[in-house]
């Protein structure tokens, strides 16, 4: 077991995973940005460290400002909680290249299913039934228009990075469809740094299903038995 982790998110996240450490015995380094300097979660890990102002763009999602914080905070590995850096393949290799273990997938699992985008492709290769859309990452808004005209409206902006709820649209005509995949690539670039965006047939009162699994490095994997349905507004998955 670890004896002293770098949590590389903020807020409840960085709380939640703050108080199982403590139950483990585990010593925590927190990181924060200028917006949450003073938090209150940040006095019950045993350092902090601050990594840059309030952007997201400058400081949770700059890599090289994570490693250097647990260098100095003397961590074994980090927990990158969910959201930020936590699906970058990237960061993941980067921080085992370091010597800190990453505390989520093998690099390979994240490659494959570490964005919306990959992990559609690699459902459809294994024949799961996908939502009607587009094959790939979008190359531009007439692409969006060409495959918007064949699926019919409306359509759902996505952006392959991230979740949230950030970098989506609702397009209900070709109008509504350029100025969303403006809009969602601005918008996921600001804020994983990913403007890569994809569309789907926007699904009318869906419902949402989550199935829990989890899995070790031994090669282990569980099903923890439960399955939560809820009806959405839209498709945030």
């Amino acid at each position: 077991m670890f004896q002293r982790i770098l949590i590389a998110n903020r807020g409840e996240i960085a709380l939640r995973i703050i108080r199982a450490c403590r139950e483990l015995g585990i010593e925590t380094v927190a990181v924060f940005s200028e917006a949450d300097r003073g938090a209150h979660y940040l006095s019950l890990a045993d350092e902090a460290y601050c990594i840059g102002p309030a952007a997201a763009s400058d400081s949770y999602l700059l890599i090289n400002r994570i490693i250097s914080a647990a260098e100095v905070g003397r961590a074994q590995a980090i927990h990158p909680g969910f959201g930020f850096l936590s699906e970058n393949a990237k960061f993941a290799q980067i921080c085992r290249e370091c010597g800190f273990e990453f505390i989520g997938p093998p690099v390979s699992a994240m490659n494959a299913l570490g964005d919306k985008a990959s992990s559609r492709i690699a459902a459809m290769k294994a024949g799961v039934p996908t939502v009607p859309g587009s094959a790939d990452l979008l190359k531009d808004e007439n692409e969006a228009i060409q495959i918007a005209k064949q699926i019919g409206y409306p359509v759902l902006i996505k952006a392959t990075a991230g979740g949230g709820g950030k970098g989506m649209r609702v397009a209900n005509n070709e109008q509504e469809l350029r100025d969303g995949v403006k809009q969602a690539s601005q918008e996921a670039e600001k804020a994983f740094k990913n403007a890569g965006v994809f569309l789907e047939k926007y699904v009318l009162n869906p419902r949402h299903v989550e199935v829990q699994l989890i899995g070790d490095q031994h090669g282990n994997m569980f099903h923890l038995g439960n399955v939560n349905a809820r009806r959405n507004a839209n498709t945030r998955s």
